[in-house]
């Protein structure tokens, strides 16, 4: 969910099949993945709502919503609200996650804190879809008027399948899967781009009596 922070009107790449397979298609989806990099490129920080619905094998949904801040490079907050609540800051630096239920902070350094160098890269603003993904068009699901793409590391790591919108290239959905059947989905609304977002948003004090984790060599 952190790799493509930010993101049709061309007809050409309304009528895709499950991996384009017309002799347009390639050219179609070079359209749409400049089109992505132009708008991540000229989103500095963004805001939205999110839903978000975790399945396992086997096991209930898990469903959750909240707040996402974002500002480049590297800062980060998402705000889990409900029954789970939970908080995750990166301040540019570090990224803290804090489980209330257990009062317990996971500080991790941000540059140890990704599966992919290519995820790290988006959330500094340094991320290119071309160069740090292999890209297939993907047909609709529905008729919810996005156009879908997958995206899978080149480097190695886990697909992501991205919801765009036509006219904003904004990404209103994720879904991310794994080789042992677990899922991820993501769907964002209230999308605000490039507002000013105060600094204290992006700043975490742990809360009195919390037990602190060190990872990824702190």
């Amino acid at each position: 969910m952190l790799l493509l922070i930010g993101q049709l009107t061309d007809p050409g790449l309304n009528g895709a099949g499950v991996l384009m397979s017309s002799a347009a298609a390639p050219a179609n989806l070079d359209v749409l993945l400049d089109r992505m990099q132009q708008h991540y490129q000229a989103t500095k920080s963004f805001s939205a709502r999110f839903d978000e619905t975790i399945t396992h094998p086997g096991a209930a949904p898990m469903q959750r919503s909240g707040i996402i801040y974002y500002e480049k490079p590297g800062k980060l907050r998402w705000e889990f609200e409900g029954s789970q609540p939970e908080t995750i800051v990166s301040d540019g630096k570090t990224i803290y996650d804090y489980d209330p239920a257990l009062n317990q902070v996971v500080e991790t350094p941000l540059a140890q804190a990704f599966r992919s160098d290519a995820a790290a890269a988006f959330l500094l603003g340094a991320g290119n879809v071309k160069r740090d993904f292999k890209a297939e068009a993907l047909i609709a699901p529905n008729s919810s008027g996005l156009v879908y793409v997958a995206l899978t590391p080149r480097e190695g790591g886990q697909r992501i399948e991205a919801g765009i919108e036509r006219k904003t290239y904004n990404i209103a959905t994720l879904s991310i899967h794994d080789a042992m059947g677990n899922r991820t989905n993501l769907s964002f609304s209230n999308i605000e781009l490039n507002r000013p977002l105060h600094a204290s948003q992006f700043m975490f004090t742990p809360p009195d009596g919390a037990d602190i984790v060190s990872s990824g060599g702190h």
